[in-house]
């Protein structure tokens, strides 16, 4: 089971995540009144003394419990939920960090951006932010509607092509927080998985200096083997990027840094170098419907050149 995983959704571990905790424990709570209201009604119907039964079943009872109640609690809880969630998509002020995260069937384009919308670095699957810090999340989708959640640092919000839509979330300290697409997408819907890492802000600040400096370095060519050339001639670069290469593919996840990720597949297969072999040997037979043909015809040995070169990217 990966750290942060599965992400429990009603233990908050930032101020966002803890708003639409509350409200949900509030709405718990006006459910099991109201469930307990109607039983009591019930059982005064069908067993109490007949007095009580013609006031349960007069037109006051009706018009009180059926009409003015329900009224004035759902009225009074909508402005209540409103008010406590409105700061969750508030308009960029400009000082806080960027990222746009973009849902693909079924992975996340992940997008580091500086204060101007332009992108600095960028990445698939997985999140680094600060601790103790806002980032605003700019979700958008490359083809259906999918759906961002990671329960412990925000609310959930739908990902529509055509539409950004904004969406804050924070997470007091450091650690690492599991989330899940919530909008059925297609068949390996329920495989689309995504990681959280909170750091500490300057162990961020090192590490996003270091991945800005990567972008524009020279490829790092792992132990002098042929990875870097399997990479181009199985067709590998004409779907993934690495930057500082020839590879500038966009269909498939940026694979500049898919060394340091904690996971393969969105989220669904520890990184190492046994589950990077077997992914990029078939990973129809791990993730059926993934838009990443299997290569079924490559040697153990040349699978094994692929993983190591891959590794090394970080």
């Amino acid at each position: 089971m990966f750290e942060g995983w599965p992400p429990p959704v009603l233990d908050p571990a930032g101020p966002y995540a803890t708003s639409v905790s509350l409200l949900s424990w509030i709405l718990f709570g006006m459910a099991a009144v109201v469930l307990l209201v109607v039983l009591a009604a019930l059982y005064l119907a069908l067993f109490g003394r007949p007095a009580l039964q013609a006031k349960v079943g007069g037109k006051s009872a009706i018009w009180i419990g059926g009409v003015a109640f329900p009224l004035v609690v759902l009225t009074a809880l909508l402005i209540y939920g409103l008010s406590l969630t409105r700061h969750l998509n508030d308009p960029i002020r400009g000082d806080e960090l960027r990222v746009r995260i973009t849902g693909e069937m079924w992975w996340w384009r992940v997008a580091y951006l500086d204060r101007s919308g332009q992108e600095v670095v960028q990445d698939a699957n997985e999140l680094h932010i600060p601790a103790g810090r806002p980032v605003v999340l700019e979700l958008q989708s490359a083809d259906v509607i999918h759906s961002f959640w990671v329960p412990r640092l925000s609310g959930k919000l739908d990902m529509i092509p055509g539409r950004r839509n904004l969406m804050r979330i924070q997470a007091d300290k450091p650690g690492i927080f599991g989330g899940q697409c919530a909008e059925y997408c297609g068949g390996p819907h329920a495989l689309m998985g995504f990681t959280v890492v909170a750091h500490e802000p300057a162990q961020f600040e090192r590490m996003m200096a270091a991945r800005t400096a990567r972008q524009v370095s020279q490829p790092v060519l792992a132990g002098g083997g042929v990875g870097p050339q399997l990479f181009e001639s199985t067709g590998c670069a004409a779907c993934h990027r690495i930057a500082g290469t020839g590879a500038n593919g966009l269909a498939g996840p940026d694979l500049t840094h898919v060394g340091s990720r904690r996971t393969l597949g969105a989220g669904i297969l520890p990184n190492n170098h046994g589950t990077l072999m077997g992914w990029i040997g078939n990973s129809q037979a791990i993730k059926p419907n993934n838009r990443m043909p299997p290569y079924t015809l490559l040697s153990a040995e040349q699978l094994n050149e692929l993983a190591t070169y891959l590794e090394a990217q970080k």
